[in-house]
């Protein structure tokens, strides 16, 4: 039996944190992209209290919370890789030394317009006792939400009314890339516990400014309008992760959500960083930290393809819940869907350079391919055979390969667009 080439692949992010290994013929050319932060060690104990200890730019939180009376904290769902049970005890702690009662501590899942997560969601995300312990709610952007003004870009700012009759308001989340430069800091609040009229105004109308670009957070200027909503929402204090790739918290900023997203985006940069490869025939792409979000992967990768002639796209996305519910952008029907959804028909709905696209997902969720490309665009797969299987019989003995472990938080800054407005 002749040998081959391996990488091992994080899967089931949420649901055991298992590995995937993939392999492909000895003769082929296979690179192992990793980012600079995957193998970080975890933060010791030692570490996080250090954090909360040395909040950026605010004091701390149990110096904030004395002679407040009503608490929220606000958490992501399980489309983001926050390991947010890790980090609520510290939060909960210094509640407790400010003597804050549990009944006036409530727990909002700030989830935009995704779909409403469950009771085995909050246990995954807060941990076994905090739904015994506290308040536990779901945003809702359609209802129950307070007019707070209208920001300077033009979007009516409306907010989850539950988080603003509190005087305390606290965040927990992560930093990672995303499309609209980097996540964590203020979108906890927008679109996190925005209404869906916000969320609808700041998304369509900014989206498309050419100052959006991954992996850029200054003179952005939908994180100018997401960082004014957060400051017309009053939030207090935000507490920031940066992970690797075993979804481990790496780094902790705490602190003022503007101040400490700086910080932690400068650490950020170099952690999630990714060397280029260029002009590869095939790029396999694992959704894992984000695998239900796998509409995040092609842009980042598909520069990786050769731009002459193409080459092969590979999606892993094994999770089994498939692609989160959004009302915002997903499909209600072939011919329906959210305010920001647009029927992706057309020829040009992949990069340029991608021949073919192929999802392998043993839980198929073919509704959610159309947050990638048009279902006739699409091969499926259920396991790896049945991918290098596919490979091999077209590209024989030789090909060039790029594996990304985690195409949903890694970035390659090379192939980032350069922004004429940035002074980055």
């Amino acid at each position: 039996m002749s040998s081959r080439k391996k990488a091992t692949l994080p899967v089931l992010a949420w649901y055991g944190d298992e590995t995937l290994e993939i392999d492909f013929p000895e003769a082929w050319d296979v690179t192992i992209c990793k980012m600079k932060g995957q193998d970080a060690p975890p933060l010791s104990d030692a570490g996080i209290r250090k954090a909360f200890a040395s909040p950026v730019g605010t004091r701390t939180i149990r110096e904030l919370a004395k002679g407040k009376k009503e608490v929220a904290i606000l958490f992501d769902d399980l489309s983001r890789p926050t390991p947010s049970a890790r980090l609520i005890p510290y939060v909960l702690e210094e509640l407790k030394a400010a003597g804050i009662p549990d009944d006036n501590i409530r727990f909002i899942a700030a989830i935009g317009a995704h779909g409403t997560m469950n009771g085995i969601d909050f246990r995954k995300k807060l941990g076994d006792d905090v739904m015994s312990r506290f308040l536990v709610y779901n945003h809702n952007p359609y209802e129950n939400c307070t007019p707070l003004g209208v920001s300077k870009h033009g979007t009516p700012i409306e907010i989850n009314s539950e988080f603003m009759a509190c005087d305390l308001k606290i965040g927990i989340g992560v930093i990672v890339p995303h499309p609209y430069g980097f996540g964590g800091g203020c979108k906890i609040i927008l679109p996190g516990v925005a209404s869906m009229q916000t969320i609808a105004s700041n998304h369509n109308r900014l989206v498309f400014h050419r100052s959006v670009v991954m992996g850029k957070l200054r003179e952005n200027v939908i994180l100018a309008d997401i960082i004014e909503a957060a400051r017309l929402a009053r939030l207090d204090v935000k507490v920031d992760a940066i992970v690797n790739l075993k979804r481990e918290v790496t780094a902790l900023f705490v602190g003022d959500p503007v101040e400490e997203h700086k910080a932690g985006v400068e650490i950020a940069k170099t952690h999630y960083a990714t060397d280029m490869v260029k002009d590869v025939d095939v790029v396999v792409a694992n959704c894992f930290s984000k695998a239900n979000e796998m509409l995040l992967a092609p842009p980042v990768v598909s520069p990786l393809l050769a731009e002459e002639g193409g080459g092969d796209m590979v999606l892993v996305v094994v999770t089994p819940e498939g692609q989160i519910h959004h009302y915002f952008d997903r499909s209600f029907g072939k011919s329906y869907g959210g305010l920001g959804w647009g029927p992706l028909c057309r020829k040009d709905a992949l990069p340029k350079n991608t021949r073919k696209l192929t999802i392998m997902a043993p839980y198929p969720d073919k509704v959610g391919a159309d947050w990638v490309a048009p279902y006739e665009m699409v091969t499926w797969a259920r396991n790896w055979a049945e991918v290098i299987n596919d490979l091999e019989k077209r590209y024989g003995n030789r090909a060039r390969v790029a594996v990304v472990p985690d195409a949903t938080i890694q970035y390659f800054p090379e192939a980032v667009p350069k922004c004429d407005l940035c002074s980055e």
